[in-house]
């Protein structure tokens, strides 16, 4: 129904940025919020940033001040502009999708893309 796509993950050094995008296709009118986690090995999944169709944005409090979420509905499109990145930002970060309106549990999410930072 939803299909989601992930690109933009790469190798990097810390303090360097990376974009993630997010390409959303199928039957997106289910779609209220969409956003990004992450899981890295030995850790838990994580909860990266949020956004809803109205806007509203949450961050994980690790990222705060440094990630910036966005979204393009016109496009279906959710981006992720990640900036001063650490090595403990290393992870396979995954879009999603949710049709619930505190946008999570996610309904789709995509395949993932490796984000690698070396010190």
């Amino acid at each position: 129904q939803v299909q989601l796509v992930e690109s933009g993950g790469d190798l990097v050094q810390a303090g360097g940025s990376l974009r993630l995008s997010c390409a959303a296709s199928g039957s997106i009118f289910s779609i209220n919020a969409m956003g990004w986690y992450r899981q890295a090995p030995g850790k838990q999944r994580e909860l990266v940033a949020t956004i809803t169709s109205g806007g509203g944005i949450k961050y994980a409090d690790s990222v705060k001040g440094r990630f910036t979420i966005s979204r393009d509905n016109a496009k279906n499109t959710t981006y992720l502009q990640m900036n001063s990145l650490k090595p403990e930002d290393t992870a396979v970060y995954y879009c999603y999708a949710a049709s619930e309106r505190t946008g999570w549990p996610p309904d789709y999410w995509g395949q993932g893309t490796q984000v690698t930072v070396s010190s």
